[in-house]
């Protein structure tokens, strides 16, 4: 849908098993998973200028030509890469900090 880039999708998944709730009284473990998954996405944005897909890749993925304008232009094989890169890094460093 060009929203949230799968790769901070990814990394906020990593980081919801590392530090998330452990149940539903776990008041803590929401607060740290909420303290990590907002530096992940100000960090993710401070890095690559913004955390949305459309943004990011500058067309809009939910029409044929934004797909198209993807494909033509190797957006998905060599710049999709380069933020699952860059999302890993922050995602790195933010583990590093919280141990």
């Amino acid at each position: 849908k060009g929203e949230v880039c799968g790769a901070v999708t990814g990394a906020l998944m990593v980081l919801g098993l590392l530090y998330g709730q452990k149940s539903a009284a776990d008041t803590e473990g929401r607060l740290v998973s909420n303290k990590v998954n907002d530096l992940m996405m100000d960090r993710f944005k401070e890095k690559c200028g913004s955390y949305i897909c459309n943004d990011l890749l500058g067309c809009d993925v939910r029409t044929e030509a934004g797909v198209q304008y993807c494909h033509d232009n190797k957006l998905f094989t060599e710049f999709c890469p380069k933020m699952v890169a860059a999302a890993v890094e922050v995602l790195e460093g933010i583990i590093l900090e919280e141990k």
